[in-house]
């Protein structure tokens, strides 16, 4: 009997795919979870908090590593072609962003120990007042494209792309309040420059579940669209 039409051969692959999809959505609500443990120990100056989310980093990688031996496991046994093999490089990519942005939520977690693990002077709270709004912002962009992948929903992609622009003016107002804090106390520049830091680690947040949403209308679509203009996204999907 031909492999791909054995019954249990394809009840099997199937399963693989599932725990393939399976380690995706692990690892989301894992980041997602360092990205809020991260901001709560910045505004409650949580140091050891803080150093649980550095050391949870670890899991973020360790799902990693399994989900790329699963990739290659599934390639070098099912040799697999068309939508399964679609389905198997955009879970591997959107696993690779979801590392990247555990990585961001880790250095917004050593701002909280370098502002408050040893005796340097904490910034002035109206200096961290952004960071909060802007990962409300960024973890719901994440939130919106994980469900996309899910539900293999084109248009809730389209709105994570979408909010690329509110993300940009969102930053760039951001910036503006620190330069005026600057201006009034330039005795401030220091803290300055680490939470300018702190915002750009979630405006990369931010960018990769932009690149989750793109990953998932590749996957649904067959048409790669990472670099291309919300314009022609919206034009190559129908929406």
């Amino acid at each position: 009997m031909n492999e791909m039409t054995d019954g249990h051969t394809v009840t099997s692959y199937n399963d693989e795919l599932d725990q393939l999809n399976r380690y995706v959505m692990d690892m989301a609500r894992l980041v997602r979870r360092q990205i809020a443990d991260s901001i709560r120990t910045l505004e409650e100056e949580d140091v050891e908090g803080a150093k649980e989310v550095v050391v949870r980093d670890q899991e973020v990688d360790a799902i990693e590593l399994k989900a790329d031996d699963h990739i290659v496991h599934i390639i070098a046994k099912r040799q697999p072609v068309a939508r399964d093999l679609r389905e198997i490089m955009a879970a591997g990519k959107i696993i690779s962003d979801l590392e990247r942005i555990g990585d961001q939520a880790r250095r917004i977690a050593r701002l909280t120990l370098y502002f408050y693990e040893k005796d340097n002077s904490a910034p002035n709270y109206r200096l961290l007042s952004d960071i909060p709004k802007l990962a409300h912002l960024v973890d719901g962009m994440l939130e919106l494209a994980i469900s996309a992948f899910d539900r293999l929903d084109t248009g809730s992609a389209l709105d994570v792309i979408r909010k690329e622009a509110e993300l940009a003016e969102e930053m760039v107002a951001a910036q503006r309040r620190l330069s005026t804090y600057l201006m009034e106390d330039s005795r401030s520049i220091g803290h300055v420059v680490d939470i300018t830091l702190g915002l750009r680690a979630l405006e990369r947040i931010g960018g990769h579940a932009k690149y989750v949403a793109r990953h998932t209308i590749y996957l649904i679509k067959g048409k790669d669209v990472r670099h291309e203009p919300l314009e022609r996204v919206i034009a190559d999907v129908g929406h």
